[in-house]
């Protein structure tokens, strides 16, 4: 894989059955690196070949491989709370499963970073849930060792200091962070730029979204995403402050805007955005 400049602007993109087409597209807003996510209910038979040979032609990098799940549902709250990540109780033994597999595929694609949102962490770390998730991160954390990869958790859905603790109590080495400004806005659990602080250490790649906090007078509401420079996360602050703490890797745009013209759009811009805020020429 080719390498990669400080701050290289990259983008977290969804695998589709044409993996050669799909880089193309992602290469069309000028970048070589990225987020790649297998989403729920891909197949991953004989990916780890087609994906290698698409991304070798390319001379493509992706520094992170993304699971998510089939069944997940990110409407409000509650409903994240019932289906998002490896939490709920029906589903976990067949996620867990396919969060392995989806990391040997990386291995084989030389990835050495694997990350999903693993759902709510209880926040009382005295409850049997607590113990159960924590035991579950052990489990994929050694996994993921054994192909010298990293086990990222995405942030969002708990404070920084639950999150904080709970790697802690994981006692991983390898258990680490993919650090997402905007879900902390949109899930209302503190100011990402503040969490960077705290959580530095264990940063290893980071999404460049926007979003707006959830409505006060509907507690059960997620905020709204926005394009790039257009929420409440302070972009520029952002960046600096991942210069301050020395992150020095991929800053992925993360863009889920339903209407694809919009989407390409919004990601264009957040491209020329993220180059004037890292000394990059623009176009």
């Amino acid at each position: 894989m080719l390498g990669l400049e400080d701050l290289e602007i990259g983008l977290v993109f969804g695998a589709r059955e044409d993996a050669r087409a799909t880089l193309e597209h992602v290469k069309s807003f000028g970048l070589r690196a990225g987020q790649l996510v297998f989403p729920g209910g891909f197949s991953l038979r004989g990916a780890d070949q087609v994906w290698d040979n698409a991304l070798r032609v390319a001379r493509f990098t992706p520094v992170t491989l993304v699971c998510s799940y089939e069944g997940e549902d990110y409407a409000d709250i509650p409903t994240v709370q019932g289906t998002v990540g490896l939490v709920p109780e029906s589903t976990r033994a067949e996620r867990v499963a396919r969060t392995k597999a989806v990391a040997d595929v990386g291995k084989y694609l030389g990835i050495d970073s694997v990350t999903c949102h693993i759902g709510f962490v209880p926040e009382d770390e005295h409850t049997p849930l607590y113990a159960e998730i924590r035991d579950v991160a052990r489990d994929i954390c050694d996994h993921c060792a054994k192909n010298g990869q990293n086990f990222a958790l995405e942030t969002g859905q708990e404070p920084a200091h639950v999150l904080l603790r709970f790697i802690e109590d994981v006692a991983r080495p390898n258990l680490k962070i993919n650090f997402d400004p905007a879900n902390m806005i949109l899930y209302g659990t503190g100011d990402p730029i503040e969490a960077l602080d705290l959580l530095a250490a264990h940063i290893v790649s980071v999404h460049c979204k926007d979003g707006d906090w959830p409505p006060r007078d509907e507690p059960n509401a997620l905020g709204k995403e926005r394009a790039l420079g257009e929420g409440s996360v302070g972009i520029d602050a952002f960046i600096h402050k991942l210069k301050q703490i020395g992150y020095r890797g991929v800053l992925s745009i993360e863009r889920e805007e339903p209407i694809h013209s919009v989407r390409d759009a919004d990601i264009r811009k957040a491209v020329h955005l993220l180059k004037s805020l890292t000394g990059r020429k623009t176009a």
